[in-house]
């Protein structure tokens, strides 16, 4: 037997933490009935989500997508360009964590939902590099501004922060590289613009230790062996010492 939240996060449908919400919802029915809180499934129950049959023990699909610039990180149908639709990828997949629209680069796409639901917590701190050319010459004082923390108001969105410190690195008179911890709302753009630069080009380059690489717009590959175990590893390692840092 196996908890209905298990079940479903690892038939690729979402996260334990979504799941529960599903479950919650009246959405999900265990032979024809509707589903409960905590309740446990055996082999050859019929678990659905609204009339999708879900099926337990797929295949988990990991996928490195470079998203183009204009592609939206959404599952709602009404948007024409949401990466969903755009991919098109014979088994369902979602993504985890999300670039802004007009941002372009690496998005990891799986049906995996813990490793998603692993990956969004943004308390385990993991690592993403960016690569961003900005509309005039990057000054010594821009970099160093950068990385020990911008603040970041917006009244409209309740936002009133610093953001936490990070690496950037100069590569060119007008582009710059930068590994964030965090993933705050088009983070990277507001950060620029509150030092007087606005973004011209945005690319993530690489997710804890997968990278873009050679990828152009619009490819797809799935992750290697060694690039799974290593990101499956590194999510377990944050996740520890995150509960380490909550328990003090």
């Amino acid at each position: 037997m196996v908890r209905l939240n298990k079940y479903l996060s690892e038939a690729g449908v979402c996260s334990r933490r979504e799941a529960d919400r599903l479950i919650e919802s009246g959405r999900v029915t265990v032979d024809g009935k509707r589903a409960v809180p905590g309740m446990k499934v055996e082999p050859g129950q019929e678990v659905r989500l609204g009339k999708k049959r879900i099926a337990h023990g797929q295949e988990k699909i990991v996928l490195a997508v470079h998203k183009p610039a204009g592609i939206v990180c959404t599952e709602d149908k009404r948007e024409k360009k949401n990466i969903i639709r755009y991919l098109n990828y014979p088994v369902r997949v979602t993504y985890a964590g999300r670039l802004d629209k007009e941002s372009e680069g690496l998005l990891i796409m799986t049906n995996d939902g813990d490793l998603i639901n692993g990956m969004m917590r943004a308390r385990y701190g993991h690592e993403k590099e960016y690569r961003v050319r900005v509309d005039r010459p990057i000054t010594d004082a821009f970099v160093k501004e950068m990385e020990e923390g911008v603040r970041l108001v917006d009244s409209e969105k309740g936002m009133d922060v610093v953001t936490r410190p990070c690496k950037v690195e100069q590569v060119g008179k007008y582009t710059f590289t930068i590994i964030l911890t965090q993933g705050l709302n088009r983070q990277i753009r507001r950060m620029c613009s509150a030092l007087g630069y606005q973004v011209e080009r945005l690319v993530r380059t690489r997710i804890m230790n997968v990278e873009l690489g050679s990828l152009k717009p619009g490819q797809v590959r799935q992750l290697t062996k060694t690039e799974l175990e290593g990101l499956y590893e590194q999510i377990k390692e944050n996740q520890d010492a995150g509960t380490g840092r909550a328990a003090k």
